[in-house]
């Protein structure tokens, strides 16, 4: 099952041109505030009928301006998850589960049991926590047995605990669900955790497209550019941090609740990595990681993105363009690329399901 989606259409001045596929698992649309990620939502769930389109889902054509096709909302079987939860407040939550379900294979005791709210059936949405309202309203769109699941930010309205509630149920609807999620987020952290393929927007256009290591690791990126490197648990140590094996070498970062064992990949900053022709001595950063130089290529702000190869995985740095002149990088050229211990937050780690 997938999602291809091909949309035109100006607005009070903005101008939206985009053109991507979503494959099985979770799409994130990704971008700041204004580069159109909502509108895109709009035109994909019918509330808006686009200047041209052509959207597709599961082989079902849902709008096509050249050959006058537009389904009605109400029609696209389209599963929806809001900010908010936008839960029916004068039902309880197994009549919210159960408004507009349909038959078929997201049997509703085993969506309950998965988001683990079977004790909230008989519950007022006005009684449940923010992260509670958010997990029926996840199961209310598995019910509805879509053909598709749009989640419009779903995180924004909760706090940091909440949303840490929240994460792994997403990543058990990404695992499980058996239709492509389409995930409006402008959070890198939820990139990193969710995404199987990421669509990056900015002013109306598609600057990049692939999965979380492609699209971070674009140079267009700017500040949000990164790599996300896998690694495992080693164990945890007294002083607050847990030491990690990863291809390249140990790692160090702040204590995870992971379990020794546990497959994990981190989100490395491309400004907070430092490069060094040779082994450094003497320093207090903790993680200092050799590689060679894949790639070197200028980026849209004038710095120089370095790609290290280390083993299967591939480290960006993000320096001046003085420094690699002043180094002489090149590529194949032997580097380390040194790390703060501190400049990885919890954030920035998540289950790896290698």
């Amino acid at each position: 099952m997938s999602l291809e989606v091909m949309v035109r259409h100006r607005v009070a001045g903005f101008q939206l041109q985009a053109d991507f596929t979503a494959p099985a698992g979770l799409t994130v649309l990704f971008g700041p505030s204004g580069s159109g990620k909502s509108t895109l939502i709009d035109a994909v769930s019918g509330l808006i009928r686009p200047d041209h389109a052509r959207i597709v889902a599961d082989d079902r054509v849902l709008s096509d301006t050249e050959a006058g096709i537009f389904v009605p909302p109400h029609r696209r079987r389209l599963g929806h998850v809001f900010q908010t939860g936008r839960l029916f407040p004068h039902l309880s939550v197994r009549r919210n589960l159960t408004y507009g379900m349909r038959p078929g294979p997201a049997d509703f005791d085993r969506v309950v049991r998965m988001l683990g709210i079977d004790h909230l059936l008989q519950r007022s949405p006005a009684g449940l926590s923010g992260g509670e309202r958010s997990r029926v309203a996840i199961g209310r769109a598995l019910l509805a047995q879509p053909r598709l699941i749009l989640a419009d930010e779903p995180l924004a309205a909760l706090d940091e605990a909440r949303k840490a509630e929240i994460l792994p149920y997403f990543e058990r609807l990404r695992d499980e669900a058996l239709v492509p999620i389409l995930y409006v987020s402008h959070s890198v952290p939820e990139v990193t955790r969710l995404a199987t393929t990421v669509v990056a927007l900015r002013a109306g256009r598609v600057i990049a497209q692939g999965s979380p290591a492609q699209v971070l690791g674009d140079g267009a990126m700017g500040d949000d550019a990164a790599s996300i490197i896998g690694a495992r648990v080693v164990r945890h140590h007294d002083d607050g941090l847990s030491e990690l094996a990863a291809p390249s070498g140990p790692l160090w970062v702040p204590r995870t609740d992971a379990a020794p064992g546990q497959a994990l990949r981190l989100r490395v900053g491309a400004r907070d990595i430092v490069l060094s022709q040779g082994r450094p001595e003497g320093l207090s950063a903790l993680n200092i990681l050799p590689g060679r130089i894949a790639a070197l290529r200028d980026a849209p702000d004038g710095s120089v993105m370095v790609t290290l190869q280390m083993g299967p995985d591939r480290l960006i740095a993000r320096i001046t363009r003085r420094s690699a002149s002043a180094m002489r990088l090149a590529e194949g050229q032997d580097c380390h690329a040194i790390l703060k211990s501190v400049a990885v937050q919890p954030s920035d780690i998540a289950p790896d399901r290698a």
